[in-house]
């Protein structure tokens, strides 16, 4: 009987958390469609101020504008991180061209981040087309010295989760320029990574290692509506030349900042929640969808905390991350601070995945906090939220190391992302007020849940 009785108690118990824990979520969704600051905030960020690349005047003003902010909402503590990064500058509007017979073809590329310059005229030369890496590598330097490299591997199309289709041919574009040009190659192109065939260059960036500066060869995205036209002329015309020329250029490292606003836990003030975007973005659009939009849900975050009278237990601390497009350097001064401090984060949700309508979170954990999350799910059903599985989390927390911590990325509808990601149209009139909303309140209800009862 006493058995009994305590088995009711505790399935009483665990009814009324469960109501409470629901209607919580409920206050965060009404705020956040009703009340929410985030739409505003992005519109500032990207209208006003514009593109954030590393190092430039606009990540400044957007430093001081986020900051600016967050000090408005009366948070516990806003201060800026210190952290050094790349400045790269794109230079004079590219220009390429194929040449056939007596005829051309003018092609719209963009210069890949962290790309060298081509030389003062340009450079001229036959075109290699490849499918792959290991395509290239597999022709030799007797074949490729001398010539201008052209990776066309699309994006599979077949792939529901269109991150999957990215990740199976970005390696040409941030590896590109360093195997070919270990081959003898003047130069490469590379097909944007978008899944919509159209007139607008995807940058990105290029990494040439340990490549030595008077050894690497310029690199530049061409659309995909001319990648397949390129494709076309070299299928008739094996023996075209392009020309394409670029002044990009790397001026060294210069001061910038991570952005931080959290409110101080009442009961575990030492153990850390953290939620964050990266506040650069590349300099083609405004990067309103990677990652204005991270940053003001991660903003909104606290603010709605704050607009709820909500007291966290844990300490909740936003971060605006800087330099993650050509660099992670602002993640790596984050947790370098964070070691030197002797901090402990026991959960890190990140939003780099756009503004689109939130499906739900991908999860680096371990089975017994799964189990956790998976309890919570029917929590998230009324708001559409169905996607609770491992995966990444993001790039900007993947270098925290507390002893235990769990880390999630929240993960929007991404069929249309790549449209946008890192071309000229990622641009503020992209984004779906009442998504970043759902999106920001998504977060929110997560961190909340974690907030009341930890991890295991």
């Amino acid at each position: 009987m006493k058995y009994g009785l305590s088995l009711t108690l505790l399935l009483a118990f665990q009814s009324l958390f469960a109501q409470s824990d629901a209607q919580m979520l409920d206050r965060i969704h009404r705020s956040a469609l009703t009340q929410g600051q985030c739409y505003p905030w992005l519109e500032h960020l990207s209208n006003s101020i514009g593109a954030r690349l590393s190092g430039s005047d606009g990540a400044a003003k957007g430093v001081a504008y986020t900051k600016a902010q967050l000090e408005q909402l009366g948070l516990d503590r806003v201060y800026l991180q210190e952290v050094m990064v790349p400045k790269w500058e794109r230079g004079e509007k590219e220009v390429a061209y194929v040449q056939f017979g007596k005829k051309r073809l003018d092609l719209t590329i963009c210069a890949l981040g962290m790309s060298v310059a081509t030389p003062k005229n340009g450079v001229e030369a036959e075109v290699i087309e490849v499918k792959s890496l290991d395509e290239l590598k597999a022709l030799g330097a007797e074949n490729v010295s001398g010539k201008l490299v052209f990776f066309n591997r699309p994006m599979d199309p077949e792939h529901i989760e269109t991150f999957r289709a990215y990740g199976g041919c970005v390696d040409q574009r941030s590896s590109g320029a360093r195997e070919a040009g270990k081959l003898g190659a003047v130069g490469v192109l590379v097909r944007s990574m978008n899944l919509r065939i159209d007139d607008l260059p995807h940058t990105g960036m290029t990494n040439y290692g340990d490549t030595p500066e008077s050894q690497r060869i310029p690199a530049a995205a061409v659309s995909t509506l001319d990648a397949n036209a390129l494709s076309e002329v070299l299928q008739s015309h094996p023996n075209a030349k392009i020309y394409f020329r670029q002044t990009c250029r790397y001026l060294g490292e210069v001061l910038s900042h991570n952005v931080v606003g959290e409110i101080k836990g009442t009961t575990f003030p030492d153990k850390i929640i953290l939620v964050g975007g990266h506040l650069d973005s590349w300099d083609l659009g405004d990067g309103s969808h990677d990652d204005g939009a991270g940053c003001v849900q991660s903003m909104e975050v606290l603010a709605l905390f704050k607009r709820l009278g909500y007291r966290p237990k844990h300490t909740i601390r936003a971060v605006l991350f800087m330099n993650e497009e050509n660099g992670v350097k602002g993640g790596l001064q984050y947790e370098a601070e964070s070691k030197r401090l002797g901090e402990q984060h026991i959960f890190a949700l990140e939003s780099d995945a756009g503004g689109f309508a939130p499906r739900g979170f991908s999860f680096e954990i371990d089975a017994a906090n799964m189990e956790q999350v998976q309890q919570w799910k029917p929590l998230f059903e009324p708001y559409l939220l169905h996607l609770f599985r491992q995966g990444h989390s993001g790039v900007d927390i993947g270098p925290l190391q507390s002893p235990k911590i769990v880390k999630a990325g929240l993960q929007p509808d991404s069929q249309r992302y790549f449209d946008h990601h890192h071309a000229a149209n990622d641009t503020f009139d992209a984004v779906n007020k009442r998504e970043l909303e759902l999106g920001a309140a998504a977060m929110a209800s997560l961190v909340y849940l974690f907030d009341q009862y930890g991890i295991r």
